[in-house]
Order: C-alpha cells, then sequence, then structure tokens
C-alpha cells in the first residue's frame, strides 16, 4: 500500500466534512488493491438524513487511489422520495458535506475556485433546480465578484449586535459564507430578538426569518417605508420651520440643525 497516498486520502476526506470514522474502512480497500470501491457515510442535518456514497478509483499506471466525487442523498421528513447530488472533487477547494447540503437546501456557498487556465477567482454558487445536466445533476449558478455582492456591506445596514464584536462579526460572515442558515440578535427598539439569516447573492442581500422559519422581509418592508414616509414628512416640516424663522427674522442667524440619519433596511 502506498502509505503516502492513504495519509492525503485520509485528510482529504476528514476535511471534506466526513470526519475520521472512515479511515479504517479507506486502508482496507486501498489495501485490497481492487480498481475502483466506494465508502459510504451516514448523517443526519436537523431533521434531514444525509446518505452519502464516495468513490475512489485507482490510476491505471501507478499504485495511487484517486477520490473523484461522492453523490449525497437527502432525506426530508415526510417525503418519501430522495433529492440527489453528485459533487465532484477538484485539485481546489472542494465543497464539503455540509456546503453540498447547505446548496441542495436552496442556499448560497462563497468559494474560491479555479478556471481553466488555472487561475484563482471568488464567486457564490447556486444550485438551479429547474436546469440539469446529462448525469441527472442539478446545475450551478455562479454570482463572480463582478456580480457586486458584498456580504459585508449588506449586514452592514442591519441592527445585528454580533457585527459589533469582531469575532462574533468573523464567524458570522464565516458561516453565511458556507451557506449555513445562521442565528443573529437583532436589536431594535431598546430590545433583542433572536432570528436567522441566509445569504442572498442573487439578489444583493439577506433573508431573514423568525423563529418559526417564516420569512420576516416583507413585514420588515412595509415598515421600513413608514418610517421612510415618517422621516421625509420630518424632514419637510423641518425646512418649513427653518424657512419661517429666516422669513420672520432675517437679523437671527440660522442654528445648524444636526440630524442624524437612520436607515434601516
Amino acid at each position: 500500500m502506498n502509505q503516502k497516498n492513504f495519509e492525503y486520502l485520509k485528510d482529504q476526506v476528514k476535511y471534506t466534512g466526513f470526519g475520521e470514522g472512515l479511515e479504517d474502512t479507506l486502508k482496507q480497500k486501498i489495501e485490497q488493491g481492487q480498481p475502483e470501491f466506494k465508502l459510504q457515510h451516514q448523517a443526519q442535518f436537523g431533521n434531514d438524513k444525509v446518505d452519502t456514497t464516495l468513490n475512489f478509483s485507482k490510476s491505471k499506471q501507478t499504485d495511487m487511489y484517486f477520490f473523484n466525487s461522492y453523490q449525497v442523498s437527502v432525506l426530508k421528513e415526510n417525503n418519501p422520495e430522495p433529492m440527489q447530488q453528485t459533487i465532484y472533487i477538484n485539485k481546489g477547494n472542494n465543497l464539503t458535506l455540509k456546503e453540498a447540503y447547505n446548496l441542495m437546501e436552496g442556499r448560497s456557498v462563497n468559494k474560491d475556485l479555479t478556471n481553466k487556465e488555472g487561475q484563482l477567482y471568488t464567486a457564490w454558487l447556486q444550485m438551479d433546480f429547474k436546469q440539469s445536466d446529462d448525469n441527472g445533476n442539478f446545475k450551478m449558478k455562479h454570482y463572480h465578484q463582478n456580480y457586486g455582492y458584498d456580504l459585508e456591506a449588506v449586514l452592514a445596514k442591519h441592527p445585528i449586535k454580533e457585527l459589533a464584536h469582531e469575532e462574533y462579526r468573523s464567524n458570522l460572515i464565516n458561516s453565511l459564507k458556507k451557506g449555513n442558515l445562521q442565528s443573529a440578535t437583532f436589536q431594535r427598539e431598546g430590545s433583542e430578538q433572536k432570528q436567522y439569516i441566509e445569504a442572498n447573492p442573487r439578489f444583493k442581500t439577506i433573508n431573514i426569518y423568525d423563529s418559526n422559519m417564516q420569512r420576516v422581509d416583507n413585514r420588515q418592508s412595509k415598515s421600513e417605508k413608514q418610517s421612510e414616509g415618517q422621516r421625509r414628512s420630518a424632514k419637510q416640516d423641518n425646512k418649513s420651520q427653518e424657512q419661517a424663522i429666516s422669513d420672520d427674522a432675517p437679523d437671527i442667524p440660522k442654528a445648524k440643525i444636526k440630524r442624524k440619519r437612520q436607515t434601516i433596511t
């Protein structure tokens, strides 16, 4: 057995999100010397059961094996038909099992990828459930850097408590980039409320859910429009008052009125 090859594959499996539980079986399969073999992995995310088949093949020229792909099958509660997707392993930054699951949940994942010329680029990935390839896999949408989605700038528009602490802020951003549905503390009108957020690069925003996993964006949008209307009305009133002072007492300098505008999005 090629020990270096085994050590490399062991780490590759581990850091692709399958842990260390497959190490012994991987070693046995390599020692058997078959042209190809598969490993089985089971996991659970929430109430969803996730079964994965890892595919390996042996080089035709050497004794080295390669981790080629893994097929993910997600069985949701009260749904008899599992959803399946094959994830291919590349030399660069592979999709982890959790990232693949997040994509299959409809969320977006931020990855460093390599193009055909070997150049690195960053893109947000999202599965297109309306299109599939010849192998039955859903195609991927790519939102590249030039698309203009700035997650940190979007988060800064929201009254999220974690953003004020550097470590919590960094953890929040990294979690969202992995495609996770992440809890966050919203501070509004002197109170704190736990909600859940996910990145939405397509519309250059974030999706927000309440504790019952109901979208709250629409309700917030209505209140934001009302608040904006109130601010505009107040601004007009202040302008009218300033004009009245100027007309009635031109010899008295107008006081500079400082306003701190707060925008909630």
